[in-house]
């Protein structure tokens, strides 16, 4: 469970594959103080899932996960560098994070403390529009182990979230080109109905 952390990328109003042929996915990054109590959490519970799984090769599996970024969904803020400035994303300098998705929704939780019912679909969506990059939530997530055809690697699920506050929005504010419009003039003779000469 983490507490009053910042929202980014957040892909919950409906599922999304990154790249062609992967399934969709909900998913979010919840950035983190490295020397906060929820990354100490975060880092305990990579340890526990690592020790459960691979037993004894736990170690040596997370030294690989740690050399390789595709292998883990966690890591430090310098590893997230938007391609065009070469500079970590807004939010992510100096700061931990972890990925984490969901193949179904993630459950989401009102301020009250209530799970909204996902087949209350106008609800749900409404709660998961309110989660903006740049916002603070509560989140519950939990690790897992990958151990498949394409490698061995620590993953997280996304499992329900809960909006705490307001944060400045991350990435460019959107422009106002309102100075760029005029007034529409009305037509000559008034309106005429839709469809008529």
């Amino acid at each position: 469970m983490l507490t009053n952390t910042r929202l980014s990328f957040p892909q919950l109003v409906e599922a999304r594959a990154y790249q062609e042929g992967q399934a969709k996915k909900y998913s979010a990054d919840l950035i983190l103080d490295p020397a906060g109590e929820d990354w100490k959490k975060v880092m305990q519970s990579v340890m526990k899932t690592a020790q459960e799984k691979w037993g004894e090769n736990a170690q040596a599996v997370l030294q690989m996960c740690q050399a390789d970024r595709k292998l883990r969904a966690f890591g430090t803020g310098a590893e997230k560098v938007d391609k065009k400035t070469f500079k970590p994303y807004d939010g992510y300098e100096n700061m931990v994070y972890v990925s984490a998705n969901n193949a179904n929704p993630p459950q989401m939780i009102e301020t009250s403390g209530k799970a909204v019912d996902p087949a209350n679909t106008m609800a749900y969506q409404a709660l998961a529009r309110k989660m903006y990059g740049g916002c603070y939530v509560n989140a519950a997530i939990k690790f897992w182990p990958q151990e498949n055809k394409f490698g061995r690697g620590l993953r997280c699920e996304l499992v329900a979230l809960q909006f705490a506050k307001d944060g400045t929005p991350f990435g460019d504010s959107v422009p106002d080109a309102s100075g760029l419009f005029g007034a529409v003039a009305a037509p000559a003779g008034g309106a005429t109905p839709a469809g008529m000469a």
